[in-house]
Formats: structure tokens, sequence, C-alpha cells
């Protein structure tokens, strides 16, 4: 079976609506994104949007504040991650089709809501990262390092984990969806919700140390999102992916060390 058949084997219909539903999740992440960004930044609305986020410096979180940081961050992890999962849920569509099911089958949105749930869960592990940056002060405002140290250990951290085997294994097999479906493969609606959540664990595996990297540059950073976004399609999707992710830890690192050796 290879990947292409596989998926030539969905309906023309089917990977529309598959194609249009992923993409209309991520605009409406990205524009929501948007939205809170031009809110932190406008005259009128920043002090309460800081207020909101738990930005204010000199105040503890309230149970608000972790509730709407967790929020930004879900919302984020969905707009970043969800193109990264369309070679795989065309091709898991496609194996369901080919087995002769019709229609678009309930195991196809129970697969991509596996995949949500773990990096919604990864989102909640970042929410409890960034309040304990917050209650010791290592934040500014903007929602990034405070000081180059925490910078630069984060930098080399992220650049050393770019070439271990684990970031390696983890993304050999996201990369490789043929792969995955055939040895991960169970029947039925809950089968595929373990087969989500499992590629969602890979997919984190691969990258959470990436998204850490948005307290270097701001959890807000539209700009340096979008960017790591587009990396991680290219490490994901792009023919050279294990090469690129090891070439930029290893610049991570050179730059990491730079902004240390600077602090100090």
């Amino acid at each position: 079976m290879h990947s292409l058949s596989t998926v030539a084997a969905l309906s023309r219909r089917d990977r529309l609506f598959i194609c249009i539903c992923l993409v209309l999740v991520t605009a409406l992440a990205w524009a929501y994104l948007v939205r809170l960004s031009h809110q932190m930044s406008s005259s009128t609305a920043h002090d309460t949007m800081m207020a909101q986020m738990g930005m204010t410096m000199d105040m503890p979180w309230t149970a608000a504040d972790v509730f709407f940081t967790f929020v930004m961050w879900a919302v984020m992890m969905v707009g970043m991650m969800t193109g990264t999962a369309a070679p795989m849920l065309l091709l898991f569509a496609g194996a369901h089709a080919a087995r002769g099911s019709r229609g678009m089958p309930p195991a196809v949105m129970m697969f991509g809501l596996g995949y949500i749930i773990v990096w919604v869960a990864f989102s909640a592990g970042a929410t409890l990262a960034q309040w304990m940056l917050h209650q010791s002060a290592m934040l500014t405002p903007a929602m990034a390092a405070s000081n180059g140290g925490l910078g630069g250990a984060l930098l080399v951290a992220a650049g050393a984990y770019q070439i271990t085997p684990i970031k390696g294994a983890c993304l050999t097999r996201c990369r490789s969806p043929l792969g995955f479906l055939m040895t991960h493969w169970h029947d039925g609606a809950i089968g595929a919700l373990q087969m989500g959540l499992r590629h969602g664990m890979y997919c984190v595996g691969c990258c959470w140390l990436l998204m850490c990297l948005l307290f270097v540059v701001g959890v807000m950073n539209l700009v340096w999102v979008a960017a790591l976004t587009a990396f991680v399609l290219v490490e994901k999707i792009g023919p050279y992916g294990l090469i690129v992710a090891r070439t930029a830890g290893a610049i991570m690192i050179v730059f990491g060390i730079l902004l240390v050796a600077g602090v100090r």
C-alpha cells in the first residue's frame, strides 16, 4: 500500500471536506490570536488585557488569569499544529476509503480529536510553566524571558534536543504517516482516538521544546509564532526535514551560548 494510492482512494469531496475543515480551524485560531494581539497592543484596552492575561508583574495570578492564559496557549497550539496533521488525516481517511467505507467515517474525526487533546494537554503544561515564571518575576509583560541567561539556556536546550535520538525518532514517525498507520492501526472510533493520541504524543515529543522558545521571543509575538509554524511544517513535510532539524539545532546552540555569554 503506497501513501499516494491510499489518499487517491478518498473521494474528491471527502478530501475537500477534510482540507476545508483544517483550513477553517487554523484560520479561526489565527483570527483569535491576531485579535488578542491587537487588543493587547491597543492603548485603550491594554491595561484590561494585561490584567486579564496575568501580565501585571506585581500581582499574583487569579483563577481567571490561569484560564485565559490556558485558552491562549491552546488556541495557539491548534493554530500552529493543525496544518502539520493534514497528511496523516488524509492518509487515515484514505485508508478507511480503501477498506470500503463510504462518506466521512466518525473515526477520522476521532483521530483528529485525539491529536488535539494531546496539544491541549501540552497547553496546560505551558500555562503552568508561564505561571511559575511569572511568580518568579522571570517574564516581561510581553511574556518573554526577562534576562538573557534564561533565554540563552532555553535556546541551548532546544538546540541540543534537536539532535537527540528522541527528537529524531519522533520526527521520523511524524514524517512517515504510512509507517505510523501500518504499525499503530486500531479499528473503530475508540481505536482511532487512541491512534490520534499516539500521533499527537509523537508530535509533542518532536516539537515541545521548539514551542518553549516562545518564552525567548515573546509568547504573543505573532511573527515568531508564524516563523515557528513554518519551521515545523518544513521539518515534518519538507524533503530534508531531519537535516533541517539538526542544522537548526546547531544554530540554536550557538546563539544560545552567545546570548548567555553576553549576559556575563
